[in-house]
């Protein structure tokens, strides 16, 4: 399994069977996303940053909810959650998408906005690969996201929704993270390969470049 990381909280993931794309953004957001093509397309609340499932080619079945879905191959569970701390009341809902591919879990947190409850940790159960947004604003900021990631236990976290000179939008950086996490060095890769025999024994965070 490949994992590219497109900017804010857009992933193309590349398993055996099937390519998958998380929360596409419109081009006015300051990212690209090339000549985009995939099976299947996620989606976690209707917004432009995260919702521009046209600019993803191949025509791709959109997940936009909720449920349980087959797709292509790929297991999704779409689990109901907040844009806000208030219930939804300030900025909405929020879809947080369990996805295995290649036998290996994969979490995308979306735009959280708020602590997960006990009972939703254990609904999400062993993640292997964790994709939380960190730069607080309009979601969870470091410190909440660096207590998921120690709660969930994923083999491998990676930070998404944060400032890089590519976003106007206000953002806190992504080392206020590393220092919730207690990683003083990460070194950002342009993809991830990664298979159910080849993950870290312990937590790691990586850093990918957009």
């Amino acid at each position: 399994m490949e994992i590219n990381w497109l900017g804010h909280s857009c992933f193309r993931i590349k398993g055996s069977q099937a390519v998958l794309v998380t929360d596409p953004y419109a081009p006015d957001l300051g990212y690209s996303l090339g000549k985009l093509k995939a099976q299947v397309v996620t989606v976690s609340h209707q917004h432009p940053g995260h919702a521009y499932a046209e600019g993803v080619g191949g025509e791709p079945k959109v997940v936009s909810g909720p449920g349980e879905y087959e797709i292509s191959g790929l297991l999704i569970i779409g689990i109901p959650t907040f844009h806000d701390a208030e219930g939804g009341s300030q900025r909405g809902k929020n879809t947080i998408y369990l996805m295995e591919v290649d036998e290996v879990t994969l979490c995308h947190l979306g735009d959280l906005g708020h602590m997960l409850t006990t009972e939703q940790i254990e609904e999400l159960g062993n993640v292997d690969i964790l994709m939380v947004p960190v730069g607080g604003v309009s979601t969870i900021a470091a410190p909440v996201a660096a207590e998921i990631a120690r709660r969930l236990e994923p083999k491998v976290v990676i930070p998404m929704h944060y400032q890089t000179q590519a976003v106007s939008r206000e953002l806190e950086p992504v080392s206020r993270f590393l220092t919730e996490m207690g990683v003083e060095q990460v070194t950002s890769q342009p993809k991830l390969s990664l298979n159910k025999s080849n993950l870290p024994l312990t937590t790691q965070v990586c850093l990918l470049d957009y």
